[in-house]
């Protein structure tokens, strides 16, 4: 593995951070963010960041992971952050298949195998990172645990929206046209754009600032919004996890009680029937819930570091 840029600068983690280039079975080239060091012997977290979501984001979630002798781990998928963009316009949010983020899961594990990272490994998964995380445990990802917050395994949609993405998302994608925006979507950041009292992703004025800061100072990190084909696949593997039993592994999971891009319903159904699986709603919270205020962004790290004890 050839050694890759790490914005430490923005990042704010422990300054011995490194990243990685990695590739995937389909030759697509992957970003991988490491924060580890002698006193890391805990155990690994394998972090599965959100939709537009990139390696120096948890920075700061990695040094508290560390305090608790965690190392981490943190990967930027295909097509976010610095890994290989898939189209023409490097800002749309973009996939050709949901399935292909499990190549990359597999060049994440590989790769962390390759490093010697310390066991037992934990899964955390942040929205569509929670998704994406969600079938690599069912098919067997080698993980002692699951931790979830706001996963995208349904999309908060009213009916007639929800109606109307079905047979759009599919008619782009079956006429060529997958690769363009989602109605209504652009190629700015949403944080660059959005001002922080209408953001839907946290309270925390400070750590929305943060983030701001991180893409307008790189603006190679930044990512627009999702395409038609994006959506399309989202939709199709939600309905598709929906199928399956959660696996047999003890998870933990939260979801802010304002959150209005995932549909809870879903989430609560699934942790219900989840073997040794605990859900938690935090009150007066949005979608990020590990940028929210301290107090909430501690209270969910700190249950975290519970469930990677209880199983070592």
């Amino acid at each position: 593995m050839d050694q890759a840029p790490l914005h430490n600068d923005v990042a704010l983690g422990p300054a011995h951070g490194k990243a990685f280039w990695i590739h995937t079975s389909d030759d697509v080239r992957l970003r991988i963010g490491l924060w580890q060091n002698e006193r890391t012997f805990e155990g690994t977290v394998l972090f599965f960041p959100g939709r537009t979501g990139y390696v120096e984001r948890y920075g700061l979630l990695a040094e508290k992971l560390e305090k608790q002798g965690l190392a981490s781990v943190v990967i930027d998928w295909r097509g976010h952050g610095l890994s290989d963009r898939l189209t023409g316009d490097p800002k749309v949010c973009h996939v050709k298949t949901f399935i292909d983020y499990q190549r990359d899961v597999d060049a994440m594990a590989q790769s962390a195998k390759q490093l010697g990272l310390p066991k037992p490994w934990h899964l955390v998964g942040s929205s569509m990172g929670a998704c994406i995380g969600l079938r690599a445990a069912i098919e067997g990802l080698q993980v002692a645990s699951c931790g979830f917050v706001a996963p995208m395994w349904g999309v908060n949609l009213a009916p007639i929206q929800r109606a109307a993405a079905w047979p759009l998302s599919w008619a782009a994608q079956t006429l060529g046209k997958g690769h363009t925006y989602a109605p209504g979507q652009d190629a700015q950041s949403y944080v660059v754009k959005t001002p922080f009292a209408e953001n839907t992703m946290t309270h925390d004025e400070e750590m929305y600032q943060h983030f701001k800061n991180q893409l307008e100072t790189h603006p190679s990190l930044q990512l627009g919004g999702p395409s038609m084909g994006w959506l399309f696949e989202c939709l199709k593997e939600c309905r598709a996890l929906s199928t399956f039993p959660s696996p047999n592994i003890p998870s933990a999971t939260f979801c802010g009680s304002q959150d209005k891009d995932v549909d809870a319903k879903v989430i609560k159904q699934r942790m219900i029937n989840w073997p040794n699986g605990q859900f938690e709603i935090i009150p007066d919270a949005k979608h990020d819930i590990l940028s929210e205020r301290t107090e909430v962004r501690d209270h969910v790290i700190g249950k975290f570091v519970e469930l990677f004890r209880s199983t070592n």
